[in-house]
């Protein structure tokens, strides 16, 4: 079975920045889309990036020219680089892998993340 760990979140001023890392456990890396999802309190929840096996990536409105996605398949994980922290960056991030053949979501418990003076 699949299981995600979100590590990274924390509490930072506006304009610091801020690394997350998600560990991949349970199957064939690979084989699997792997994405950064935030949800604000009252908000729905929102795609932040998401990098496919290939490498390509795609990013939210909101994030594109501050926010990275990487992903190392040595390493079973994916990050999310964040810059120029805004306070509506405060979420909780979720690190969610859809895989391509069965079209499955898995998705991590999420880590917080408060951009605030």
């Amino acid at each position: 079975q699949v299981q995600l760990v979100e590590s990274g979140g924390g509490l930072v001023q506006p304009g610091g920045s801020l690394k997350l890392t998600c560990e991949f456990w349970g199957s064939t890396f690979s084989i699997f889309v792997m994405g950064w999802y935030r949800q604000a309190p009252g908000k729905p929840r929102d795609m932040v990036a998401i990098i496919s096996p290939g490498y390509s990536t795609n990013f939210g409105d909101s994030v594109k020219g501050r926010f990275t996605i990487s992903r190392d398949h040595a390493k079973n994980a994916v990050y999310l680089q964040m810059n120029s922290l805004e306070p509506d960056d405060t979420a909780v991030y979720y690190c969610n892998a859809h895989n391509v053949r069965t079209r499955n979501d898995y998705w991590g418990r999420g880590t917080q993340v408060t951009v605030s003076s």
